[in-house]
């Protein structure tokens, strides 16, 4: 057999194979996009870029190895033998990839004085809190089929508390937003007081323009104006700003830097 007709016939191979893993790479997308990284954590967590380059490494590596190795004129026991190999590093690697998505996954949306912090697993520096985040409240802990547990930050209960934590944060520490034993339920009461402190979200659009069409069917959605909604910073690997109503609840979220908006205030 020539090599032109042997490609020929691996190139067939292989392209059923490319199909085969971008439907498995698609269904990948739904569990990580879908509960892991729910909008807009994709981008804001970067969960976007880690999926694509973990995703992209797995279709692009069982096609090409189906490419290398594919011969019609290999035994049938052989090709199985083959394609049994490259399926199983292909699942291995996706695995792996799954694995690190969802160890990387946001766990909480923190709201710490006035700003937002999503919290992930290194956030917490190495330090064991499973316990913490076992003790919380059911509604609080966040779970495999879910994107992130928006909570608040109870007060120290006393200065001793509140001396320790500071002193920790300032020595590169872990700060309130990184302690499970600090979180409290983001109710209507505690809502109340974020909003205290959210900025008018006219003003952020008006600093970034290209967030208007967004607000607009933000606020249409929940049929309130524009002017009627405010912000909060969110922080983690993208500068985002969460919206919300009057009453402090999170109604969606726009990019951009929200403390740039603060700065230009007198």
């Amino acid at each position: 057999m020539t090599f032109q007709l042997r490609m020929k016939a691996a190139s067939k191979a292989a392209f059923f194979h490319l199909l085969g893993s971008l439907l498995v790479a698609a269904l990948a997308a739904v569990i990580v996009f879908g509960f892991w990284y729910p909008h807009p954590y994709g981008q804001l967590s970067g969960g976007v870029r880690l999926f694509l380059i973990l995703m992209g490494v797995d279709v692009v590596c069982g096609p090409l190895l189906t490419l290398i190795l594919f011969s019609p004129k290999k035994p049938r026991r052989e090709v199985f033998l083959d394609m049994s190999l490259v399926i199983m590093v292909q699942l291995a690697a996706l695995a792996y990839g799954l694995h690190t998505a969802y160890q990387a996954r946001p766990l909480f949306l923190v709201h710490e004085v006035d700003r937002f912090r999503v919290i992930s697993l290194q956030d917490y520096q190495g330090v064991d809190v499973v316990n913490d985040i076992a003790q919380l409240d059911s509604s609080l802990r966040p779970t495999w089929s879910s994107g992130p547990v928006t909570v608040g930050i109870r007060e120290p209960r006393d200065r001793d508390e509140r001396h320790e934590v500071m002193l920790d944060s300032v020595t590169g520490g872990r700060d309130y937003s990184q302690r499970p034993d600090f979180y409290i339920a983001y109710d209507e009461a505690y809502a109340a007081k974020v909003k205290a402190r959210a900025k008018p979200l006219s003003e952020f659009v008006a600093q970034f323009p290209s967030t208007v069409q967004e607000a607009k069917e933000l606020a249409e959605r929940h049929q309130i104006e524009v002017d009627a909604l405010f912000f909060l910073p969110v922080l983690h690997r993208q500068e985002w700003v969460a919206v919300l109503n009057a009453q402090g609840a999170i109604l969606g979220f726009l990019p951009g830097d929200g403390f740039a908006v603060t700065a230009t205030k007198p």
